[in-house]
């Protein structure tokens, strides 16, 4: 994982969500500098942080990790589409499957 984009995905995650680097860092139960430190590329997330990053800003580890890791990508999409499918009612379900059926013939 490059340290500059993995910095700037988490500050724009943080951003998006509302937070400030104190609350992250709160909720985290680490210091403010330390948020710091990872927004600017200056240091990493564990492995057990970036769950705990993932599960604050309400998305999936292999989502954040998908974002930050091109060989990981095609995985993370498969997890955000069923994110996606698990949410819709039966009938939409049944459509969406016609629709991936046409597609794929």
């Amino acid at each position: 994982m490059e340290q500059e984009n993995y910095g700037a995905l988490v500050k724009k995650l943080r951003i998006e969500n509302n937070l400030t680097q104190n609350q992250v860092a709160e909720s985290l139960g680490v210091t403010p500098g330390y948020i710091s430190n990872v927004e600017n590329g200056r240091t990493a997330m564990s492995l057990r942080m970036l769950t705990y990053y993932a599960k604050l800003v309400g998305c999936s580890l292999d989502s954040l990790v998908g974002d930050l890791e091109p060989e990981y990508s095609e995985t993370a999409l498969d997890r955000e589409l069923y994110e996606a499918i698990i949410k819709l009612d039966i009938e939409t379900k049944k459509k969406l499957l016609k629709t991936i059926e046409v597609w794929s013939n």
